[in-house]
């Protein structure tokens, strides 16, 4: 009050009249007292300065210039800049937890969270997830939504599917038993659990999932979290042979993320389209797709997706029968995972690596890519690829004389496969007002 003043020149009686004296000025000045709202009503109005200024020390307009940038950061990640984005994301962190502005602090924890999923750094992400979660405690439970689904990702894209599940599944119910039925919401977090449930072997959840998804979307306001959507139920259709639906679904999700110039998200259209083409068994289609989602991925600096989808790439490569060039590109990207990081790519990598090995009569290595698979698979509980690996395995041991070991390799595969379409997390959450 005393700079402001000192700033337009009005002495303490200028600044107190009518309404007041300048011995209550000089008091309020000095901190001895603290200023009424009505009073600070009429001091902001004498200094030209809105009472939120004055009363809090925020500039004017500060939450609204701060939302602008916020959404400047936005449009960097998206344009596959994540490490500029960050940047800005850090500066407006600071900004805003020195004004105590809540939501923005919020929204700027959420945008670093986005920034290191897309550059693979999965421990920064959840930290920044779990301290926007933190500052939306008391907001409603259909706010927390994105942290909350920004922590499952970074806990799936680490390997470990069952929590991840349990976090979406948890959030779920408590939205849908609430009665708090935001649309999108819902819709975000039932498209993010498909991928986890999908790779678990629990189908029949990834299906519904997919349904009250798709039901929910003519009422979704998002156009990007619709795409995403689309992008997400492309797999169960997959998953279910409906290839050309697949296809459909994934040409929405891309037309949208052109329009919205979403490169990142586009990237991973190319990608999926790629696997429809290869699970149709069109290879070259499939090469040209994951390539072209490959050289997006490298531009944006996505590290860990990048080295996903050059293990989809491996794979078309070998089944083209180049199988040294697949060998080469997935011994080039095993390095950027870990049992941590991507660990069911990581196993899909060595699984490969198995089956080339086999391929070329070196059975030893070929076990020792299989095992380091199965152990990767079961830390992950991707029962979905367990099964399959085991067979693998199981064959490999059987050919190689070792009928005991190879029985104990089914075995365990049988185990894995028999209670499809749960994830033995208990029920499924409460079904959404459709």
């Amino acid at each position: 009050m005393q700079r402001l003043r000192a700033q337009r020149g009005l002495t303490q009686r200028q600044l107190a009249e009518p309404a007041y004296t300048p011995a209550y000025i000089s008091t309020l000045e000095a901190g001895r007292v603290r200023a009424s709202d009505e009073a600070l009503r009429h001091i902001a109005d004498r200094l030209g300065v809105s009472f939120e200024e004055l009363a809090l020390g925020r500039p004017a307009h500060l939450a609204t210039h701060l939302r602008l940038r916020l959404t400047e950061a936005q449009r960097m990640l998206a344009d596959g800049r994540a490490e500029e984005a960050a940047a800005r994301y850090t500066d407006l962190l600071a900004e805003a937890a020195a004004h105590a502005l809540v939501p923005e602090q919020a929204a700027a924890l959420l945008g670093l969270g986005e920034c290191a999923l897309e550059t693979g750094a999965l421990t920064d992400a959840r930290a920044h997830f779990e301290r926007a979660e933190e500052q939306l405690a008391d907001a409603s439970p259909a706010a927390r939504v994105p942290a909350v689904r920004g922590r499952a990702v970074a806990h799936y894209l680490a390997g470990e599917l069952r929590y991840a599940v349990y976090l979406l599944e948890t959030t779920l119910d408590e939205l849908n038993r609430g009665g708090l039925h935001d649309p999108d919401a819902l819709l975000l977090l039932y498209a993010s659990a498909i991928g986890p449930y999908l790779d678990m072997g629990a189908h029949a959840r990834a299906a519904q999932a997919a349904e009250y998804a798709l039901a929910l979307a003519p009422r979704a306001g998002d156009p990007a979290l619709i795409a995403r959507m689309h992008r997400s139920v492309a797999r169960t259709l997959l998953a279910e042979g409906r290839v050309a639906e697949a296809d459909a679904s994934l040409a929405k999700a891309g037309e949208l993320y052109r329009q919205l110039s979403l490169r990142t998200e586009l990237a991973h259209c190319h990608w999926m389209r790629g696997y429809v083409h290869a699970q149709n068994n069109q290879l070259e289609a499939a090469e040209a797709e994951l390539r072209q989602a490959l050289d997006m991925l490298s531009q944006t600096r996505a590290a860990l997706y990048r080295s996903q989808a050059a293990v989809e790439l491996a794979d078309v490569l070998h089944r083209r029968g180049r199988s040294a060039d697949a060998a080469e590109l997935l011994e080039g990207v095993l390095g950027d995972f870990s049992s941590e990081r991507g660990a069911v790519h990581a196993a899909a990598a060595h699984r490969l690596l198995g089956i080339i090995a086999e391929d070329a009569r070196d059975t030893e290595s070929a076990e020792e890519h299989y095992v380091r698979a199965l152990s990767l698979l079961e830390r992950a509980g991707a029962a979905g690829d367990l099964a399959d690996l085991c067979r693998l395995l199981g064959d490999l041991l059987r050919r190689t004389g070792r009928v005991e070991a190879a029985l104990d390799a089914y075995r365990t595969g049988l185990g894995h496969r028999a209670a499809p379409g749960t994830t033995t997390l208990g029920p499924a959450p409460a079904q959404p007002p459709l």
